[in-house]
C-alpha cells in the first residue's frame, strides 16, 4: 500500500516540476532574445563609426550621426576628391586632437594648411620626393644624401605629429617625420639644373617630382601661412598616399554631404 501511495504522488510531483521548468522556459525565452538585441546594439555602438560599412565595404559614418556631419572649409580652393575626403573625416572625426592640420596632396602637389576647426589658411605648389610611392626604404633616415638612389626618394604618406624646428644651419623647417628624414621648409635653391623655383611656377604636376623625400614651399608661403600656423604647438600633417587609398593609409571614412550642398 505504501508503494502504491508513493508511486502517484511522485508523479504528480514530477507533473508538477516538469510545468514550472516549461513556464520558467517561456518566460525567460523572450529576455534571452532581448539579451541578444542588447548585445548586438551594444556592438554596433562600440565599433562606431570606423567599423559601419556600406555595401561595397568601404568604411562610412555611423548613419545615426550622420545629421550631425561636420565638414572643412576650402573657400575658393578648388581641391582634390581625395583632399576632401580627407580633410572633411579629420574635421568630423577630430582625428587632429583640436590642433592645426595640413594636407599634402602629393597627385596635385599641393600643400593646403587648416586651422584646428577645419577652415583653410592658405595652399599653395610643393616640390616633392622624385620617385612616387607612398613608403620609406627603411633606414633611409641615417643615410647620406649622395647615397640615396633615384628610386628611393619619395615623400611617404601617412599622418604625422609634426613641430617647427631647426635644421642644421639655423633655417626654421618643420620636421615631419624624424626617422625618415622628411620635413617641410622654403624651397631651396638646388643646383642650377634642378629648376626649383621655376618648377615651383609650372602648372604641371610632373614637374615638381624633383627633392629627396621633403616637401619644398615658396618663402611667402612658409613665413605667412607655415610657420605662424605651428608656432607654440603641434599640428598633423596627412600626407595623402599615390598607390593605396586614403582609406587604407588612415583608415577615413565617408563623411555624408551637407544637407541640402
Amino acid at each position: 500500500m505504501k508503494q502504491s501511495a508513493r508511486g502517484p504522488g511522485r508523479a504528480v510531483r514530477w507533473l508538477r516540476h516538469g510545468l514550472v521548468l516549461l513556464a520558467a522556459t517561456l518566460v525567460l525565452q523572450p529576455a534571452f532574445a532581448g539579451d541578444d538585441t542588447s548585445r548586438a546594439a551594444a556592438a554596433v555602438k562600440m565599433t562606431g563609426e570606423a567599423a559601419a560599412k556600406d555595401a561595397a565595404g568601404t568604411p562610412t559614418k555611423d548613419p545615426v550621426a550622420a545629421s550631425h556631419a561636420r565638414h572643412a572649409s576650402f573657400g575658393k580652393e578648388q581641391a582634390s576628391a581625395q583632399a576632401i575626403h580627407v580633410a572633411d573625416w579629420v574635421v568630423d572625426s577630430a582625428n587632429n586632437q583640436g590642433m592645426p592640420f595640413m594636407i599634402v596632396d602629393k597627385v596635385r602637389a599641393r600643400v593646403l594648411m587648416f586651422d584646428a576647426s577645419g577652415n583653410l589658411q592658405g595652399a599653395a605648389s610643393a616640390l616633392l620626393g622624385l620617385a612616387r610611392g607612398d613608403d620609406s626604404t627603411p633606414g633611409i633616415g641615417d643615410r647620406k644624401l649622395s647615397t640615396i638612389r633615384p628610386e628611393e626618394r619619395t615623400t611617404p604618406a601617412g599622418r604625422f605629429v609634426a613641430s617647427l624646428a631647426r635644421d642644421l644651419h639655423g633655417e626654421e623647417i618643420l620636421w615631419i617625420d624624424y626617422k625618415t628624414a622628411i620635413s617641410l621648409h622654403r624651397v631651396v635653391k638646388g643646383t642650377p639644373g634642378e629648376r626649383r623655383a621655376q618648377r615651383l611656377s609650372s602648372a604641371a604636376a610632373d614637374d615638381k617630382r624633383i627633392s629627396y623625400g621633403c616637401i619644398n614651399v615658396p618663402p611667402a608661403f612658409y613665413n605667412k601661412v607655415v610657420s605662424p600656423a605651428f608656432t607654440g604647438t603641434n599640428g598633423i600633417v596627412y600626407i595623402l598616399p599615390e598607390t593605396r587609398s586614403a582609406r587604407e593609409v588612415f583608415g577615413s571614412y565617408e563623411v555624408p554631404a551637407a544637407k541640402g550642398g
